[in-house]
């Protein structure tokens, strides 16, 4: 991904001076959250400006789909308030005339009263349709964030399991759902607010149409100074936060180092206090250089673009002091036209942030229409035959490769499982197993080859259904924040309280994690995460037994069991293994590293890159030389102890 202000050598941007000695720190890429800023800051507000048409079609749309009634409310009202505008300007210019006109005082004062009174009408009907408009405008956010976070995960959540393989893909859903997302909502509210300075802009030229035609160009030869200054300094500013944005970042990673509980046993053992401060400072040194320069610039920019208001003003007052000693427009006029103006600037103000905010906001809401776009082809769904177990999963010359690989993890793998059976995967790191495992599991579909059940291609059956026959012990659990109990019960959540199957506390004992679980604080209902209140934290071990009941209590007619002791001590390892002995109504698929563990199964099946290369059972390939037989012997000679009376020769202790 290339960076938003290309490279730098960090001489020059980080140590200026050449004052700090020793390594300086990498150059940071930058983060997937701010990859459209490039973009962005290459286009024109010209550009912005074309294309805004479309971007407000689309955020109607967006919002149109949400929540039509809220919608017609935040846009309708707006334009009725300014109405009010023209309205209030208009009854002001009234009451200006009567003021104005020759006569007594009082009897001007009374005249005026009627004008007066459609006027403060006109500021108060205004003001309450601003507030519900607001009202109407904030009622969309939430309901549009709703729709779109829910819109994102049902489909994150549907996605085959290879997606989040694929680097593209998790980009993108990266994209999506830290900024895209987000912005949903943002570029309705923008939009609104593009509206409103508009309809602001519009009312008060409507007004001095409507009080004198000739006075329209004024206003807008006054607003156009201001127009353009407001938007060289947005522009300026946008472009100063990317050419600093690495360095605040190099920054917050500095601070987080200086100032957080995981890193601070570290910082201190190595004495890493200098070597942090000296780059901070460093960094701090540099960015508030950057930020005097900026305040410096901006200066210069508002004091012209004040200038330049101030000329276009002076024009404004000339010309009309000309209409005035010449009677082409009264005071009152004059004055309404003043008033007018001011409003004008405000508003014009709102429409050029807004529209700034739209485009970039609209930039990165396209990045999660993309990734929706792109994860239906990803989906897994749709109606198949039904299924309500098997005798026999047999894999038909399977192949395995993952995206941007050009080594298949599984190649060409032919094999059966039969219920009943327990059948162990066995095989250096790297070699294929936990692949193969989740292809007999269904969490992959094979690149080529075929997997049936009872003779039925898999491709052919329901996908909910088959899933539902399949229980999954990984070795890279996740540490859920519920309860212990809720830990266990998430194994088969839908399961109606007595219906078949293990209880949770069966499970757990099973597993050999009862004990465990009434030892906590509150039991089964005690909350595995120290971030809540009362929360509590288990050890590797601990885990490994809760998800290994947790899988017990699916009670699932295929258990895959990928490292499932991995983190246990020998006794709830015994206690574990016992239990996933041979069972008529379940097929085991069983990984381990710990041959021992391997040898009363059924099947066993020698893995080495990606192909199959020996199987039978423990005593079958124990007779022959091979893979296995020289894992387990290494594995062996561990228990084995040196005789020193005998050369250091082996004995069994």
């Amino acid at each position: 991904m290339a960076t938003v202000i290309g490279p730098r050598h960090p001489s020059e941007a980080d140590d200026p001076a050449g004052e700090g000695d020793g390594p300086v720190l990498p150059e940071l890429e930058d983060g997937h959250w701010m990859h459209r800023a490039t973009e962005f800051a290459h286009t024109s507000f010209g550009a912005v400006a074309r294309r805004l048409p479309a971007l407000v079609r689309e955020a109607v749309g967006l919002a149109w789909s949400t929540s039509r009634r809220d919608t017609v409310a935040s846009i309708g009202l707006n334009v009725a308030a300014g109405v009010m505008t023209t309205l209030g300007l208009l009854a002001t210019t009234g009451v200006l005339r009567q003021l104005f006109a020759a006569g007594p005082t009082p009897d001007r004062i009374r005249a005026a009263l009627p004008a007066l009174a459609v006027a403060a009408l006109a500021v108060t009907v205004r003001g309450a349709l601003t507030v519900a408009a607001g009202w109407a405008q904030a009622r969309l956010i939430p309901q549009i964030n709703y729709q779109v976070e829910l819109r994102l995960f049902e489909t994150t959540t549907a996605v085959e399991l290879a997606a989040f393989d694929d680097a593209g893909f998790a980009e993108e859903m990266d994209r999506a759902r830290d900024r895209g997302m987000a912005e949903a909502a943002s570029i309705v509210d923008h939009t609104v607010n593009l509206v409103t300075g508009v309809v602001g802009v519009l009312a008060t030229a409507a007004a001095v149409t409507v009080i004198q035609p000739v006075l329209l160009p004024c206003l807008l030869l006054a607003a156009v100074p201001e127009a353009a200054t407001a938007v060289r300094m947005a522009r300026r500013q946008y472009l100063a936060m990317l050419a600093r944005i690495t360095r605040r970042r190099r920054m917050w990673m500095l601070a987080r180092l200086m100032a957080d509980r995981h890193t601070a046993a570290e910082v201190r053992s190595y004495q890493m206090r200098d070597f942090l401060l000296t780059e901070f400072r460093r960094m701090m040194t540099v960015e508030t250089g950057a930020q005097l320069r900026l305040a410096r610039a901006q200066s210069v920019t508002r004091g012209l673009g004040m200038s330049a208001t101030g000329v276009a003003a002076f024009a404004v007052y000339a010309v009309l002091g000309g209409l005035l000693l010449s009677g082409v427009v009264a005071l009152a006029a004059a004055a309404t036209a003043l008033l007018a103006l001011q409003s004008a600037r405000s508003s014009l103000g709102v429409a050029v942030f807004a529209t700034n905010s739209l485009y970039e906001d609209a930039l990165y809401y396209q990045d999660y229409r993309d990734f929706l776009d792109r994860a239906r082809d990803r989906v897994t769904g749709g109606q198949g035959r039904p299924v309500t177990g098997f005798d026999t999963i047999e894999l038909d010359r399977v192949t395995l490769r993952y995206p941007d690989t050009d080594i298949p993890a599984v190649d060409e793998v032919s094999l059966t499982v039969r219920r009943g059976q327990v059948i162990a995967l066995v095989g250096e790191n790297g070699s294929g197993k936990t692949t193969l495992a989740k292809l007999i599991a269904g969490l992959y579909r094979p690149s080529t080859g075929v997997i049936r059940w009872d003779g039925v291609d898999t491709a052919e059956l329901d996908p909910a259904a088959t899933a539902a026959q399949v229980a999954v012990m990984t070795q890279d659990w996740w540490k859920f924040p519920f309860t212990a109990g809720q830990n266990i019960r998430i194994g088969r959540h839908d399961r109606a309280p007595g219906g078949p199957g293990p209880g949770v506390e069966d499970a757990a004992r099973a597993a050999a994690a009862h004990d465990m679980i009434v030892d906590l604080p509150f039991g089964y209902d005690t909350l595995l995460d120290r971030e809540f209140k009362d929360g509590h934290d288990l050890s590797g071990g601990q885990w490994q037994r809760l998800v290994a009941a947790r899988g017990l209590y699916r009670d699932a007619r295929l258990l895959i069991c990928d490292e499932p002791s991995a983190a246990l001590d020998a006794r709830a390892e015994h206690a574990l293994f016992q239990h996933l002995r041979r069972r008529p109504d379940r097929a085991v698929v069983l990984i381990t590293h710990r041959l021992a563990n391997v040898r009363h199964a059924d099947q066993i099946f020698v893995m080495d890159r990606g192909q199959l290369v020996q199987h039978g059972s423990h005593d079958e390939l124990m007779a022959v030389d091979g893979l296995y037989r020289e894992l387990f012997e290494l594995q062996a000679s561990g228990y084995l102890a040196r005789d020193p009376d005998h050369g250091g020769a082996a004995s069994r202790s």
